[in-house]
């Protein structure tokens, strides 16, 4: 029997630049759109391009600048993670987070409520924004209540349903407010999470007996109860199943109208689906900003029309 030889691997070095990939694989700008490749990891889908990853669903909604990144560079000790970043964040946009593991996105969307300072060996440099104020000005715990984040893993408090809510509310009032002055701001809350309906008639029942993405959904819940004017999302559908990602999904493309979002996943069809704009990050750097058809379909770097095409990630 003749034995065949195994296909060549193909390299990166991460410290130099990529080469182009041949013609076939990466068209250039206007050519045409990118296709995932088969099998790839983070998300890419098999045999579908990101033009058939439905966006005709959502409506154009008045945008309004809530926060800017200005020139930011995160470093961890000697090691710089993030490196001289400036975005601009938007209320009625979401803003996809899309990058290779360790290039720096996940320490970029903690620095917008200041947690990345909560790490002793972390340091910033630049200017982040909130209404255009330096967020250096404001106290931690006041900049999280208007810049909220909802984790990878949920992690709903271990009280009623409820109270996970009523909690963010009581922790806001001078006085403590009582339940039945409670009830229609945590049912408010519930139903902008699209859980209402599923739980109103439970909502005493401890919030660790939902499904994974009841509780995830109840966090969203908790962290807009207190209408934040940014919402962070670091990679909120990693751990749950497809019928509660696109559960969650929808309901982040609703809640932009009423609140800047910022997204982290490493699932591009996810990217594509609910953002609006993405920015590629690599080794520390912005390689690219833009509409999400455009990055996706059309992307102006060599990096990012690797990534997208699944070469590396």
């Amino acid at each position: 029997m003749e034995l065949r030889k195994p296909p060549p691997v193909r390299r990166l070095d991460p410290g130099s630049k990529l080469t182009a990939m041949p013609p076939a694989a990466a068209p250039s700008p206007g050519t045409g759109p990118v296709t995932p490749t088969n099998g790839h990891r983070n998300g890419h889908a098999a045999a579908s391009s990101f033009v058939a990853a439905g966006r005709d669903r959502r409506a154009p909604v008045p945008t309004r600048d809530r926060m800017a990144v200005e020139e930011v560079s995160i470093a961890y000790g000697s090691k710089l993670a993030v490196k001289s970043v400036s975005l601009p964040i938007r209320q009625g946009e979401v803003l996809g987070l899309i990058g290779p593991s360790g290039c720096g996105k996940t320490t970029l969307l903690r620095s917008l409520n200041r947690l990345t300072e909560l790490t002793k060996t972390a340091s910033l440099t630049g200017r982040i924004t909130l209404d255009g104020t330096d967020i250096a000005a404001f106290d931690p715990t006041a900049l999280r209540r208007r810049v909220t984040m909802v984790f990878q893993q949920p992690n709903p408090f271990p009280m009623s349903i409820f109270d996970n809510i009523a909690y963010v509310l009581r922790e806001q009032a001078r006085r403590r407010p009582r339940r039945p002055a409670l009830r229609p701001a945590v049912e408010d809350a519930l139903a902008r999470a699209g859980l209402l309906e599923e739980v109103k008639d439970n909502l005493d029942h401890p919030a660790l007996r939902l499904s994974g993405g009841q509780q995830q959904r109840l966090c969203i819940a908790r962290a807009i109860a207190a209408r934040p004017e940014v919402l962070l999302l670091d990679e909120p559908c990693s751990a749950l199943d497809p019928q509660s990602t696109a559960v969650i999904e929808d309901l982040i493309v609703r809640l932009r109208e009423e609140v800047a979002v910022v997204i982290v996943t490493h699932n591009l069809q996810q990217a594509h689906r609910v953002a609006d704009h993405v920015a590629f990050m690599f080794l520390g750097e912005l390689v690219e900003y833009a509409p999400a058809g455009r990055l996706f379909t059309q992307p102006s770097q060599l990096r990012t029309r690797e990534y997208v095409s699944g070469a590396f990630g």
